[in-house]
């Protein structure tokens, strides 16, 4: 918990851009974010194009992006209850850094493999098991529970400004350096993140030791929250199964426009900057959004969306139209969805949590949310390896339809605002990144 309060007290109508340690964090979050999409965006490129990784290699490399979410997740959510978040996000930003600074250096030497950079994206997803889940802690304790919406609207516009730029940034840097390159970026960002977190003022003020219990006893009750709320309980297999379908995708989608379609690099940087200008205009617009329809329904109207979009990736290989053009248009409505999607769920949850719970709760979540992605990711390596590239991302088109229909076939259709949150005429208005 912390001791002070937010600058901008609980029900005022001003712009978090006037919250000093908010502006910190965002400042850290928007350089972290960066070089993260950098190294999202070559670390494969790198496996594909210059140590020739199969399917199968590619779907193992996924995996262990997001493995700790599988193994660690739920201790994590405990442990960051016990932490002050401000120095777990200092760490984690610190540990990723020193990772992909070996990175870089062993590829540079001529000793880069398939499975070294495994390792070190086993690494790197136990740092951002703790950071995620200490982020999303955090924000509700520095900006104030009135200002969630707008808080995690401009956070989402910051992780999709980045995904617009680093993808276009990277397919035209590629044409002139080497993939370690971007990755070195990445090292130095995550530095000057932790710079940036680390001067964000508010303190932190950690419950009594003797007020702990057992972990065991801990991690069942924030697993417990998660089961037993309703609408929390839709919302979590909605998104563990959109998770799945996406894996299956991400598994192959770098051979399917590199090898298949046979693009280039820097047509698959155009493609995922369309993806995430989608998602930025979600961000921008998703307080908005919640605010004419209401949070309830845009969250199943926005699952709805995911599986029509994401069905043009596949069917950019039957000559219908141009592959670029399809492929650009069904990267940018997803991305919209999802944003849209995941700033609704998002702050119902940060709402309707209890403020000791959260670690727990987030971790939960994460646990169960991310959890299916290295299993997606296997299962779309192996699926590549089996049937092909293209059945196996009609495959995940399948699953995504599946995902929406927890929160489709539900009363949120027929909600505005869901239990336990503020009422839409309350929430304050978000302008996405000001």
């Amino acid at each position: 918990m912390t001791t002070d309060r937010p600058t901008l007290a609980p029900g005022t109508t001003g712009s978090l851009v006037h919250h000093p340690d908010f502006r910190r964090l965002w400042a850290g979050d928007a350089l972290g974010q960066l070089g993260a999409q950098l190294t999202a965006f070559a670390l494969p490129i790198l496996a594909v194009q210059q140590l020739a990784a199969s399917e199968w290699e590619m779907g193992v490399l996924t995996a262990a992006e997001y493995a700790a979410f599988l193994v660690i997740g739920l201790p994590a959510g405990a442990w960051v209850d016990r932490l002050r978040k401000r120095r777990t996000l200092i760490v984690a930003d610190l540990v990723r850094a020193t990772v992909l600074a070996a990175v870089v250096v062993t590829a540079l030497s001529g000793h880069a493999s398939v499975p070294m950079l495994v390792v070190a994206a086993l690494v790197v997803s136990t740092a951002t098991v703790f950071f995620d889940v200490a982020h999303q802690s955090y924000v509700p304790g520095l900006v104030g529970l009135d200002h969630l919406v707008e808080g995690n609207s401009k956070l989402q516009a910051t992780a999709s400004a980045a995904q617009v730029l680093a993808p276009a940034l990277g397919g035209l840097l590629l044409r002139v350096i080497a993939a370690p390159a971007l990755i070195a970026v990445t090292a130095v960002s995550y530095v000057v993140s932790a710079v940036a977190v680390g001067r964000i003022r508010q303190h932190e003020t950690l419950p009594p030791a003797a007020e702990r219990r057992p972990l065991r006893t801990e991690i069942a009750e924030g697993l417990r929250f998660v089961v037993h709320q309703p609408y929390l309980r839709r919302i979590v297999v909605c998104t563990s199964l959109s998770n799945l379908a996406g894996a299956v995708s991400a598994a192959v989608v770098v051979i399917y426009v590199l090898r298949t379609l046979d693009l280039g690099t820097a047509a698959f940087g155009t493609v995922l900057s369309a993806g995430a200008v989608g998602g930025l205009t979600g961000a921008v617009l998703a307080g908005r959004v919640t605010q004419r329809i209401g949070e309830g329904r845009t969250i199943p109207l926005a699952a709805l969306l995911m599986a029509p979009t994401a069905a043009l990736t596949p069917l950019a290989s039957t000559g219908l139209a141009p592959a670029i053009v399809l492929l650009v248009t069904g990267g940018a409505a997803s991305g919209f969805a999802v944003v849209v999607y995941n700033v609704a769920q998002v702050s119902f949850r940060q709402r309707v949590c209890p403020p000791r719970l959260l670690g727990r709760m987030n971790a939960s979540v994460r646990f169960i949310v991310w959890g299916t992605m290295p299993v997606g990711a296997l299962l779309g390596g192996w699926l590549g390896t089996r049937v092909g590239v293209v059945p196996t991302l009609w495959a995940s088109v399948g699953l995504m339809t599946l995902a929406a229909l927890p929160v489709a076939l539900s009363p949120l259709l027929r909600l505005r605002d869901l239990p336990g949150a503020t009422t839409v005429a309350d929430t304050p208005r978000s302008d996405g990144a000001a």
